[in-house]
């Protein structure tokens, strides 16, 4: 199971622990991934998926799923994210 945000496809990254002596070991960045269920009006369906926590800020701060896939552009969302993305304008240009 990858380890990769849902949505926006944040995943690992890789740097370096640097200590007071300047020693560089590698290390990897992990993304703080919650499996949460996010609900969405326009379709009047849950999904649940593996969101980071910076995307699920985001998410709540646009005010839900449906308003925050309408104002991301499509480069920036995944394969996933674009479907759900195009059954949700679908449907509000439906009503």
């Amino acid at each position: 199971m990858s380890k990769k945000c849902d949505i926006l496809g944040t995943g690992v990254m890789s740097g370096n622990n640097v200590s007071h002596a300047y020693n560089r070991p590698r290390r990897r960045f992990m993304p703080n991934l919650q499996v949460v269920s996010l609900f969405s009006e326009a379709l009047n369906k849950v999904f649940k998926l593996k969101v980071c926590s910076k995307t699920l800020r985001s998410i709540e701060h646009n005010g839900g799923l449906d308003s925050y896939l309408e104002k991301t552009s499509n480069t920036k969302l995944t394969e996933e994210a674009k479907k759900i993305k195009k059954s949700v304008v679908a449907k509000k240009a439906q009503a």
